[in-house]
């Protein structure tokens, strides 16, 4: 990780393309978390993952005598661990806000980008998807025109689950009308020269040159 500076005894063990995995990361390279990380082949995967990990699945997170597993439940558990700098809100009105907009991203834009990736379904049945989730992010477009982040006026968890799919749009065979969305492309841009963001991607995510 590029951005480091808290000692931790922690092991992750992420996928070096899967984007749970990768918003993760994003989180620990915001925290400045010293980490091992452990690169899972998902054909090739380390027989101590099946022992920590009953699903044998990534992302997993190893503090101690603590396993987490599930990306979602391994980035609060970082942002309460590693308080500063605070990645949701204070206060429980708007953390809940910002937990619901996780839920929202994960059932509305996630189930789409996984099926596309993996790639398992008949063509039509992906080019639907990939229509979907194109009007589900064009959708989002006019909120950046009020606000710097995804619903906020700083950078949350909200906006570590959403980058790593913003990144991904050309993997997945999407791409934006871009006189339409331009405050999303800006917000997009916003996350991706984050050093954090930057220190978070493996050698493969480089590789997807990003166009946005």
């Amino acid at each position: 990780m590029g951005v480091v500076t808290k000692r931790s005894s922690m092991t992750f063990f992420s996928s070096p393309e899967d984007h749970y995995s990768h918003r993760v990361r994003i989180v620990l390279a915001e925290k400045g978390v010293t980490v091992d990380i452990v690169d899972v082949d998902s054909s090739n995967k380390p027989e101590d993952l099946a022992s920590l990990n009953p699903y044998n699945e990534v992302p997993t997170l190893v503090d101690r005598e603590l396993t987490l597993f599930q990306s979602t439940v391994i980035m609060e558990y970082l942002d309460e661990r590693f308080p500063h700098p605070p990645l949701l809100p204070v206060y429980p009105v708007a953390r809940a806000q910002s937990r619901l907009l996780i839920h929202r991203v994960e059932r509305d834009w996630c189930g789409h980008v996984d099926a596309i990736l993996a790639g398992d379904e008949k063509e039509a049945s992906l080019n639907k998807r990939r229509k979907e989730l194109r009007e589900a992010i064009i959708a989002t477009a006019p909120i950046f025109s009020e606000l710097p982040y995804f619903m906020s006026e700083e950078f949350t968890l909200v906006d570590c689950v959403v980058a790593p799919i913003l990144w991904r749009l050309p993997a997945l065979g999407i791409e934006l009308p871009a006189k339409q969305v331009k405050p999303l492309l800006d917000y997009a841009e916003r996350l991706f020269d984050r050093d954090a963001f930057q220190a978070s991607l493996t050698d493969a995510e480089r590789e997807l040159r990003n166009p946005l």
